[in-house]
C-alpha cells in the first residue's frame, strides 16, 4: 500500500471510478460527498465504448453488462420515428471488444460502491473552504469538521466547490435548453429492444432506451428563448404533442414526482485543471452538454488516466501530464456536443430538411471515423517507466 492518501471531493460516477482506479494502483483513498445520502438523479446512463473499455480494465465490464442492457445501434429519427440515420454499434464491439451499455444510474452506482468496500464515503461533507498550510491542504466542511489533505481531486461536478475555491473564476454557458429525465415501466420490443432512439422535432427532441427487461430510460429536451421558466413540467405533454404516440405514452406513464429536470449548461474551457497538489476531474474540469452522451464517459476516462500517471510520477508532474493527455480530446467533444445541441433543435423547416438529408446521406465510413475519434482511448503507457513517485 502506498503511503499517500488521496482525497476525492464528490461521489458521482467520476469520483467513484477514480477511487477504484487509485485503489487498484495501491493508493489509500478518502471520498467526501456533500449529499446526506447517495441519490440517482438522472435516472439512466449510457456507457459508450470508451467508458466500457475503462471498466474492462478495472474488471467491472461483465457486472455492468449483466445489470444493464447492451445496445446494438443508435437511431436518429423524425418525430414520426421515421429513420434519419443509424449507427451500427456492433462495429465498435468488433473493434474494441466491448459493448455499449444502458444502465440505471442507481445500479451503476451500487456496482462502483461495492467495488470500494474498504473505502469509507463520508456523506454530509459539503466543502466550504481550502486553506493551504505547509505541504497540506486544510479542508473545511459545512458540518464543522476540518481534514488535512495532501493530494486532492475535485470530482464535484459542474458547480464544483474545489474549482470555485482554488482556481480562477470560471464561466458557465447556458445552452438555453431544459432537459427532463425519467424511468418508466414500459414495454419495448422488436426494433426498439436493443437500440437507443433519439427523436428530433422542431426545437425539441426525445430519447429513449431500455435499461432492463422492464424499464425504459427516457430524456426530453426543449429550447427556450429567455428563461428556463418558460419550460414547465406541467406542459411537457404539450411540448411533444406532435411526436409519435409512443413518446407521449412514455411521458404519461411516468409519475411527475419521478421526472428530474435541469437546465443544460457547459463550462467554458479552463486553461488549467491543476494547482499544486489539487486537480480537477470530469465535469469539474470540462463540463459538457449531454448531446453526445459523453459527460460521464469522459470523466471515466479521466479517472483511469490520472491513476496511471499518479502511480509513477510525483503529484504535480502527474497532474500536468494528465491534463496534457486529456485536454485536446475533451475540448473537441465539448465543442461537438454544443454544436450538436444547436443542430438538433433547429426550427426553420427548410434547414431541418437540409439537416436530415445531410445526416441520411453521410457515408458510413465517415460516421465511424468521427465516433472512433471519441471511442479511441489515449491511455499512457507507464508500465515500463521506472517509478519516480514522491510527494
Amino acid at each position: 500500500m502506498k503511503q499517500e492518501i488521496i482525497d476525492i471531493i464528490g461521489a458521482g460516477i467520476g469520483g467513484l471510478t477514480t477511487a477504484i482506479a487509485l485503489r487498484q494502483k495501491g493508493f489509500s483513498v478518502r471520498i467526501f460527498e456533500q449529499s446526506e445520502k447517495l441519490t440517482h438523479v438522472g435516472a439512466g446512463i449510457i456507457l459508450a465504448s470508451n467508458a466500457m473499455q475503462i471498466y474492462e480494465r478495472l474488471g467491472l465490464r461483465v457486472e455492468i453488462e449483466n445489470k444493464g442492457k447492451i445496445i446494438s445501434s443508435m437511431q436518429i429519427t423524425k418525430q414520426t420515428l421515421e429513420p434519419i440515420s443509424t449507427m451500427d454499434l456492433t462495429y465498435f464491439k468488433s473493434l474494441y471488444n466491448v459493448n455499449t451499455v444502458a444502465i440505471h444510474r442507481a445500479d451503476l452506482q451500487k456496482i462502483l460502491i461495492d467495488a470500494l468496500e474498504d473505502v469509507e464515503i463520508h456523506l454530509g461533507y459539503k466543502l466550504m473552504d481550502i486553506k493551504h498550510h505547509s505541504i497540506n491542504n486544510i479542508l473545511e466542511f459545512g458540518n464543522g469538521i476540518f481534514e488535512s489533505s495532501v493530494i486532492l481531486i475535485g470530482a464535484d461536478g459542474l458547480h464544483s466547490s474545489v474549482r470555485k475555491i482554488s482556481f480562477s473564476p470560471s464561466t458557465l454557458r447556458e445552452a438555453k435548453q431544459v432537459c427532463w429525465r425519467g424511468v418508466t415501466n414500459y414495454t419495448l420490443s422488436g426494433n426498439y429492444e436493443d437500440s437507443l432512439y433519439e427523436v428530433w422535432g422542431n426545437n425539441a427532441r426525445f430519447g429513449f432506451v431500455k435499461i432492463s427487461n422492464t424499464q425504459v430510460y427516457w430524456y426530453a429536451l426543449k429550447s427556450f428563448m429567455k428563461s428556463a421558466q418558460e419550460c414547465n413540467l406541467d406542459k411537457i405533454a404539450e411540448y411533444f404533442e406532435e411526436f409519435h404516440p409512443m413518446v407521449k405514452d412514455m411521458i404519461a406513464s411516468t409519475s411527475k414526482n419521478d421526472i428530474h429536470s435541469a437546465e443544460i449548461m457547459d463550462l467554458k474551457p479552463l486553461k488549467t485543471w491543476h494547482q499544486n497538489t489539487i486537480c480537477l476531474l470530469g465535469d469539474a474540469a470540462h463540463a459538457m452538454t449531454p448531446n453526445m452522451g459523453q459527460g460521464a464517459c469522459q470523466a471515466i476516462e479521466d479517472a483511469y488516466v490520472i491513476s496511471e500517471y499518479l502511480s509513477v510520477y510525483p503529484t504535480q508532474e502527474a497532474f500536468k501530464k494528465y491534463q496534457k493527455n486529456r485536454y485536446s480530446k475533451v475540448a473537441k467533444i465539448v465543442k461537438m456536443s454544443w454544436t450538436m445541441g444547436k443542430v438538433s433543435h433547429m426550427q426553420n423547416p427548410l434547414l431541418i430538411k437540409l439537416r436530415n438529408f445531410a445526416l441520411s446521406s453521410m457515408p458510413v465510413w465517415l460516421s465511424r471515423k468521427q465516433s472512433e475519434g471519441i471511442f479511441n482511448l489515449q491511455i499512457p503507457i507507464v508500465s515500463n517507466i521506472k517509478n519516480k513517485r514522491s510527494f
